[in-house]
């Protein structure tokens, strides 16, 4: 089974309490006239949304050998994700996983591999890029009383969200950089920690939040640029390539995600040929996915609706010297 057609589970859903409406009630009320306008929306939003979200778990075991069969590379973390699911299947219990880090090559698929656990799993999905974080506000918020400030990431997706238990990717988390007054990574201490992370406190909003059954994924090409603080607080997993038989199935299910994403698609067969797999058997996925989304248009400018070995090339990606004189 390829990924595009790993489903979504079946999933049981709990209400999970994310904030506490008294605390709101009290700061709104305690609001000047000259208060931030939009910090007095944000609290009346939150009263009215209420503070009840989905926090899910499958209702059995997912396919997780399924996915396993689209990404192999990746069998490390989803067979250890395996286990925490047995663990609560026939009880009450909630899914609890450790925050996860994935180190590997860039265009590996630990995106598309945190994705594609949201989908198994019943849940929502969040992406936080830390290269282009400059601040740790952008995780926790920024003061209300600094200008066009707001609302931090983790807040977005538990307050505005509807799910308790997001998987959040924090992806290229090595490449986070700050000043000594902003550290970008500081509000993860307290957020990969279970017990602190259950009354966390968004700096824009100063509401305690619930962030205790968010799901953590991170993504590093070298994990040498982690605090190790940071890194105690997860389960680290390298990603090796895949081999040539694992590249071939994970092409064909690139393949299949974006022939079924799309209505022209259907004019396409439902498996990749075996020249265009051997064409792509050394590209990494994200090399993969540019080389298929334009092998698709190559062989429909040519009339034909089959992509084949010809259509793929592996330097789309590559930077083209500018031309001097």
């Amino acid at each position: 089974m390829t990924t595009a057609m790993v489903k979504q589970e079946i999933a049981v859903a709990s209400f999970s309490r994310v904030y506490d409406l008294d605390q709101v009630e009290t700061a709104l009320n305690d609001l000047g006239e000259g208060a931030n306008e939009a910090l007095r929306t944000t609290y009346e939003k939150m009263l009215k949304t209420g503070n009840l979200r989905f926090c899910v778990k499958p209702n059995r075991m997912p396919s997780i050998d399924d996915l396993i069969d689209a990404l192999p590379n990746f069998a490390g973390p989803l067979d250890d994700i395996r286990k925490q699911v047995a663990l609560c299947l026939e009880t009450e219990d909630r899914l609890e996983l450790m925050p996860i880090l994935l180190l590997g090559d860039p265009g590996i698929g630990k995106t598309h591999f945190a994705k594609q656990l949201a989908r198994l799993l019943g849940t929502a999905y969040q992406y936080v890029a830390m290269s282009s974080l400059t601040a740790g506000w952008i995780l926790s918020g920024a003061s209300s009383q600094w200008k066009n400030a707001k609302p931090g990431k983790v807040f977005d997706a538990l307050v505005n969200g509807s799910y308790a238990n997001p998987v959040i990717t924090v992806d290229e988390i090595d490449k986070a950089t700050g000043d000594s007054q902003y550290d970008p990574l500081g509000a993860l201490y307290a957020l990969l920690e279970h017990d602190t992370a259950q009354t966390f406190i968004d700096e824009f909003a100063e509401i305690p939040i619930n962030a205790g059954h968010v799901i953590w994924i991170a993504t590093a090409n070298d994990e040498r640029a982690i605090p190790e603080p940071i890194l105690n607080r997860m389960n680290v997993y390298e990603i090796p390539p895949p081999d040539r038989d694992g590249a071939r199935r994970i092409a064909q299910s690139i393949y299949a995600e974006i022939r079924g994403a799309h209505n022209w698609g259907l004019r396409f067969p439902e498996l990749l040929g075996d020249d265009a797999l051997d064409a792509l058997k050394h590209a990494s996925p994200r090399e993969m996915r540019r080389s298929i989304l334009n092998g698709f248009g190559a062989a429909r400018i040519d009339g034909r609706d089959q992509i084949g070995a010809a259509d793929i090339r592996l330097d789309y990606g590559n930077r083209r010297r500018p031309i001097g004189f």
